[in-house]
């Protein structure tokens, strides 16, 4: 086996590896098996290709399943987002005004407000078409509202 230098290419390298195992066996073809694996059991790529997966199949399936629900499954994604940040934004603008006459320190009902907000913002990007984003949106404004609940 010869070592490769910084000036050898690599696939110089490999060349020269190749020929050592073929002069060390005597023969190149018993360098791999006659199945067309080498030594170490991995196959060549001749076998790989005469696999049974047959990947446009695969790929056709997917998107034939993929039409099938996504525009159901976007929209089911769109409603729940915007109902949910609705509805948070309408439950710490109630935890606000509550908060607001009490004897809460003016942190609390601002930090609800400023929840009730956040998750209105999540509800407006839900409804047009922005899920993701509306996600991360009501996990913070529930966030603040949690954070301001705890300075009570």
């Amino acid at each position: 086996m010869s070592a490769r230098t910084d000036s050898e290419q690599q696939g110089a390298a490999d060349a020269a590896d190749a020929a050592d195992a073929a002069d060390a066996t005597g023969d190149a073809d018993e360098a791999t098996g006659s199945d067309g694996s080498d030594d170490s059991g991995q196959a060549a790529d001749a076998d790989f290709a005469d696999a049974d997966f047959d990947a446009a199949a695969a790929d056709a399936a997917d998107e034939e399943c993929d039409q099938e629900y996504d525009y159901e499954d976007a929209r089911r994604a769109r409603w729940t987002a915007t109902a949910t940040g609705a509805l948070l934004t309408l439950a710490g603008l109630a935890a606000s005004l509550m908060r607001l006459g009490g004897a809460a320190p003016a942190f609390v009902p601002a930090a609800y407000a400023l929840g009730a907000v956040v998750c209105a913002v999540a509800a407006l990007l839900g409804a047009r078409g922005r899920t993701r984003r509306a996600l991360w949106l009501l996990i913070a404004g529930v966030m603040v509202m949690a954070f301001g609940d705890q300075a009570d």
